[in-house]
């Protein structure tokens, strides 16, 4: 759906399926079920979450041009595609592997690359299209300098094969690293030195403007162009980093946000036994739920995931807790918690007021794994309802909630 300058959607990872033919079903019948509901008679972007292995498939050219008969018949369009998780994402653990393979390794770009091309095939005419991706790695998975040299040498690697894809097809395609907790990029200051020690560097620049026999004024705009971030609001919030800060420095950088995932963790103040023994109940096998705590003094405690965090003497007696956890939009409230709403509540704010994004996408892919209370209604209905409570965000100031 268009609304305050940009696409807005939700990210079809909440749906299980690794298998092309199991992503057709859940676009026909979930996609299809919730564009009824909130678009039913407007065009309604799908924002694709393709596994390696279905992408491979949907290249065969039978099964592309059927999809491109299915959306054109439908009011469906893709302009995004989550490309952050490689393999499988539902039903069985997936932890720290969902990072696997990262900016590293050649799998990482070929199944970027096929996602590449794969977009510029299902793009409107006119419209960019964006990829989230890993950012950069795992960092336990890390060790020192020359990784990061690896991982932004691929990444430049790939800004070129954009730059071509773009000149080949007419269609611009962008990658937006997506910064979470326990990753390279983790906040936003740690995205900001990335970007402009490796890969703005005279290194990465020389390379571009080797390969292309551009300027290196050329090969820049090239990397700005095709090189920014997804912005996840509940990565962010779990970070205690503000709204404000997070959008003006990136801006201030010239860091183009590519893609904006809209989420909300969970947020514990003043954590107590009793809301720490009702937090077990979300320390599930399948994903990994990082913790930050902030001490009384102000100082960030951070663990790789929940059950780690739950043990530490000093976490427990923190000031509070947010834990990468992705709830309901809507829920201010969650029982003995609350969630990370305002900050994203204030990234609404700022983009209904003045587009820091062209596209937007509700991003809570934990359904499967969250309390049964939190999942009354079913699925479709959840997402209708968080698109909705976005809308209403976005739209104009006289009529926009205050809440």
């Amino acid at each position: 759906m268009q609304i305050a300058s940009a696409q807005l959607t939700y990210c079809t990872n909440i749906h299980p399926g690794e298998s092309w033919e199991q992503v057709f079903e859940n676009v026909r019948t979930h996609v299809l079920a919730v564009k009824a509901r909130v678009a039913p008679e407007r065009p309604f972007g799908v924002g694709l979450r393709l596994s390696a292995q279905a992408a491979l498939s949907l290249r065969q050219p039978e099964r592309l041009a059927e999809f491109q008969q299915f959306l054109a018949q439908h009011q469906l369009y893709v302009f995004t595609i989550n490309g952050f998780p490689y393999g499988p994402f539902h039903g069985q653990p997936v932890k720290a592997a969902v990072y696997r393979p990262d900016w590293r390794e050649h799998e990482r770009s070929r199944y970027t690359s096929d996602l590449a091309w794969l977009l510029a095939q299902l793009l409107p005419e006119g419209q960019s299209g964006s990829i989230s991706t890993v950012p950069g790695g795992f960092k336990a998975d890390l060790a020192g300098p020359e990784h990061v040299s690896r991982i932004a040498q691929q990444l430049v690697e790939q800004a070129l094969e954009l730059h071509q894809l773009l000149e080949r097809t007419g269609r611009c395609v962008t990658l937006a690293l997506e910064p979470e907790p326990c990753c390279l990029l983790e906040t936003t200051e740690e995205t900001l030195a990335f970007f402009e020690r490796e890969l703005w560097s005279p290194r990465s620049l020389g390379w571009l403007s080797s390969q292309l026999g551009v300027s290196r004024s050329g090969a820049e705009q090239i990397l700005r162009r095709h090189l920014g971030v997804c912005l996840d609001t509940c990565h962010a919030a779990i970070e205690f980093e503000s709204a404000d800060d997070t959008l003006d420095r990136l801006a201030g950088a010239g860091i183009g946000i590519h893609k904006i995932q809209l989420s909300t963790g969970l947020r514990l103040p003043e954590p107590s036994a009793d809301s720490l023994e009702a937090l077990s109940a979300y320390d599930e096998p399948v994903y990994l739920h990082q913790v930050v705590a902030q001490s009384r003094g102000g100082r960030l405690l951070r663990f790789s995931d929940l059950p780690e965090a739950l043990r530490h003497r000093e976490a427990r007696a923190a000031a509070e807790w947010r834990v990468h956890f992705h709830v309901p939009l809507y829920r201010a409230e969650l029982g003995a918690f609350g969630n990370t709403q305002a900050f994203l509540a204030r990234v609404l704010e700022r983009q209904r007021k003045s587009a820091v994004s062209a596209q937007l996408e509700v991003e809570t892919y934990t359904w499967d794994v969250l309390p049964p209370d939190q999942r009354v209604g079913g699925v479709v209905a959840s997402i209708a309802r968080e698109l909705d409570w976005v809308t209403a965000r976005l739209a104009p100031a006289t009529t926009a909630p205050t809440s």
